[in-house]
């Protein structure tokens, strides 16, 4: 199961906070759901925090590399926080660094903006 909760850290900032399996299935489109919601409501600053993300396969990596285009495709931008332990690892061998900021907190990410 996935969940994620939406929580502003300023007027420009917004949080998705994510927990559980970012796998394949629905639910993981959940999250391309809230993204495409975010673009349309012309947010600038989003971070996904990955603090509660229990497991990522490719699909998990595939939506958050397309979320983080689709983001600088609309004048966006897209930061990483929260991932340790294996989820990290994997965001670093797929090297997602490279493309998205990854940062230990949600309040490292806003202070990278």
């Amino acid at each position: 199961m996935l969940e994620i909760q939406t929580k502003r850290l300023d007027p420009d900032i917004v949080v998705l906070e994510i927990a559980g399996k970012l796998i394949l299935g629905r639910e993981s489109r959940q999250l391309e759901s809230a993204t495409d919601d975010l673009i349309r409501e012309q947010q600038k600053k989003v971070i996904f925090d990955l603090s509660g993300v229990t497991r990522i396969d490719s699909t998990g990596v595939g939506i958050l590399v397309m979320s983080a285009g689709q983001m600088k495709k609309s004048g966006g931008q897209l930061r990483l926080a929260g991932a340790t332990g294996h989820i990290q690892q994997v965001l670093l061998v797929s090297s997602v660094n490279k493309l998205v900021p990854l940062h230990p907190t949600a309040a490292a990410a806003a202070a990278d903006f």
